[in-house]
């Protein structure tokens, strides 16, 4: 497949986009700043909140499916979030349709429905585990973003037939760091591997997974990916013993979302001066 990966540049982007190209995929690069060292593709240095220049760049390249990665991956205020995550998503998805691009794979977030309590998953669909079937909860404007990008994402699936999935990403680390990552943690290899899946599923339509590895204390269910082909190698668990007990520990358990879902991140939507 060419496939377009916006945010290339980023940690993320870096990965997935050497980890595509391993995979036989031809990868066309796009970001705010140039492309980086060893970076032999094609390469678009624009902002991806630019209808117009988001239409230019699919109508000098022949595309078979779209990753979205760009976005400021912290809080702002509301309108930055809604240009980071809504409008840079709308741009893409419209040039999708003009240009008959059919497949369209989202890095969305945890922090979608980060506000859902973890004491409420034990009565769940499946116990203990947060699962696709879940309410949208955002803990954050971040958040908020994500999840109006997903909504925006299902519109379009339902206009155009096009196929479309948001991976909720949880903690995209080398390693796991925290007692919470333990939970959370996505390793390098095993987002590639996500990745892959959501772009061959066969005809997924509209597609919610949790993109986290196969980590024995998770929080969320892994089957809606692997229900598209994502199958998990890598597990938090190997790094336990690294991992050191903090006095934080139980208030970032105490919300999926973990310290986003917390009052250091409480602010007015459209002031953050204070």
């Amino acid at each position: 497949m060419r496939i377009l990966v916006t945010g290339a540049a980023g940690s993320i982007g870096r990965v997935v986009t050497l980890g595509l190209c391993d995979r036989g995929h031809e990868v066309v690069g796009l970001d705010l700043v140039p492309e980086p060292d060893g970076f032999t593709g094609a390469w678009h240095t624009i902002d991806c909140a630019d209808a117009d220049a988001v239409d230019e760049v699919f109508g000098e390249e022949r595309l078979d499916a779209v990753v979205h990665l760009a976005g400021h991956p912290d809080e702002a205020d509301l309108p930055a979030s809604l240009t980071s995550h809504v409008i840079t998503t709308a741009a893409l998805l419209d040039a999708c349709v003009a240009h008959r691009v059919g497949r369209f794979v989202y890095a969305s977030s945890n922090h979608a429905v980060g506000r859902t309590p973890r004491a409420s998953l034990t009565d769940g669909v499946v116990p203990g585990l947060l699962t696709d079937q879940a309410l949208p909860r955002p803990d954050t404007f971040y958040g908020v973003g994500k999840v109006a990008a997903e909504a925006l994402m299902r519109l379009y699936v339902d206009r155009h037939s096009i196929d479309a999935i948001a991976c909720r990403i949880g903690s995209f680390l080398d390693e796991p760091g925290t007692t919470r990552a333990l939970s959370t943690w996505l390793s390098p290899d095993d987002c590639v591997r996500m990745v892959d899946a959501a772009l061959t599923a066969p005809s997924p339509g509209f597609a919610v997974l949790y993109g986290i590895s196969d980590n024995t204390r998770a929080w969320w269910d892994l089957e809606p990916g692997r229900r598209l082909g994502y199958e998990p190698q890598d597990d938090a668990e190997a790094y336990a013993d690294r991992v050191a007990v903090r006095d934080v520990d139980d208030a970032e358990a105490a919300h999926v979302g973990g310290p986003f879902a917390g009052a250091e991140f409480y602010r007015p939507a459209l002031d953050l001066r204070r």
